[in-house]
């Protein structure tokens, strides 16, 4: 069989295997959060959010809402280095998030069933 009719066979199991995959995952809430700054912010996402004091103050004064919030907690980057992950109860995060030219910080305690919002800064 000649090289062009292999890659003819190919490509045409290839495409059909593609579209019967988006039929598939259409419409389900399928999602491929593989990375480590994924797979964190996933995990913090499908808690329960709390805010102590200290950061529902700052949240009050910056005029940020939960939509803010939500957007850090969808496309921050967590910066492990300065994270505490090696706790076995909690682990503490920093999530980082710049927009419009606004540095958002968020220190995040993991636990079980809640994530709590310990210090947000705004630079």
């Amino acid at each position: 069989m000649k090289f062009i009719h292999r890659l003819g066979y190919y490509m045409g199991g290839f495409s059909i295997g593609l579209i019967l995959l988006a039929f598939f995952l259409s419409g389900k809430k399928t999602s491929c959060d593989y990375g480590p700054d994924a797979r964190v912010l996933k995990n913090i996402r499908t808690k329960t959010l709390v805010f102590n004091e200290q950061s529902e103050v700052i949240k009050t004064n910056n005029a940020m809402d939960s939509t803010l919030i939500a957007f850090i907690l969808k496309r921050g980057d967590v910066n492990f280095s300065e994270s505490n992950t090696d706790l076995i109860s909690c682990k503490i995060y920093v999530v980082e998030k710049e927009i419009e030219d606004i540095n958002y910080k968020l220190t995040i305690e993991n636990c079980e069933k809640t994530a709590t919002v310990q210090e947000i800064k705004v630079e």
